[in-house]
C-alpha cells in the first residue's frame, strides 16, 4: 500500500487535495488538523497516507504526521467507527484532545462530535483507554493537552484533589474543565477551591 505521497501541493481543500507526485495526481481526503497543517498550493507537500478498500472505492486519506494516522488507525478500529466518522473526528477536535478525553473517560466531549452517539463514545473509550494510555507512557507523552506552564500546576491541583479523597478521574475532569475556562492566570488556590465546588 500507498504509506506516503511527496510531491507538490495541485489543489487544497478542507477535506481533501490532490497532490502532484511525478505527474501523477493523487486524491486524499484530510481533516481539518491535516488542512491547517500543509502549506499553500504550489508548494512541497508529504503526507502520511492510508489507504482504505470497499466493494465501491478505493479511498486515500492523508495526514500531516504520523500520531495523527496512528489515531486514525485507532479509530477506525472501533466498532460504530468508520473512516469518514473518524475523519469528522478529528476535524472536530485535536488528536490531544481526542486522546484526553478517551483517556479520562469524558464520554460528553466524544459524544459532542457530529455522528457520534452515546454507545459509540462509550465503545470507543471501552476499547481504546488502555491501548492510548500505554502508547501515551511509552511515547513519554502525557494526554495531557495543556501548556506546559499548565502542565505542574494541574500536576499539583490534582495531587491535593487526591489527597483530599476526591476520585481521581473527576478530579482531572474538574481540572481540565476549569483551566480550559480560566487559563494560565488561576493559582493553585483557587483551582483547588474551584474544583471542589
Amino acid at each position: 500500500m500507498i504509506a506516503y505521497l511527496d510531491g507538490k501541493l495541485a489543489y487544497k481543500d478542507p477535506t481533501y487535495v490532490i497532490i502532484d507526485v511525478s505527474g501523477v495526481g493523487y486524491q486524499v481526503k484530510i481533516s481539518l488538523q491535516t488542512y491547517a497543517a500543509i502549506h499553500n498550493t504550489g508548494e512541497r507537500c508529504k503526507l502520511h497516507t492510508l489507504m482504505i478498500v470497499r466493494e465501491d472505492s478505493h479511498t486515500l486519506f492523508g495526514f500531516s504526521d504520523s500520531a495523527e494516522k496512528e489515531l486514525f488507525e485507532d479509530l477506525i478500529s472501533v466498532s460504530g467507527i468508520g473512516p469518514s466518522t473518524a475523519i469528522v473526528m478529528l476535524s472536530s477536535l485535536s488528536s490531544g484532545e481526542i486522546k484526553h478525553a478517551i483517556i479520562s473517560e469524558d464520554v460528553k466531549t466524544i459524544q459532542s462530535i457530529k455522528g457520534i452517539g452515546l454507545k459509540t463514545a462509550q465503545r470507543a473509550i471501552i476499547e481504546l483507554k488502555d491501548k492510548l494510555k500505554k502508547d501515551s507512557l511509552l511515547g513519554g507523552v502525557t494526554p495531557n493537552i495543556f501548556a506546559p506552564a499548565n502542565s505542574a500546576l494541574r500536576n499539583e491541583a490534582l495531587t491535593a484533589l487526591v489527597t483530599l479523597g476526591i476520585a481521581r478521574a473527576a478530579a482531572e475532569k474538574s481540572i481540565d474543565t476549569i483551566l480550559k475556562r480560566e487559563g494560565n492566570e488561576i493559582s493553585l488556590e483557587q483551582l483547588i477551591k474551584l474544583a471542589l465546588r
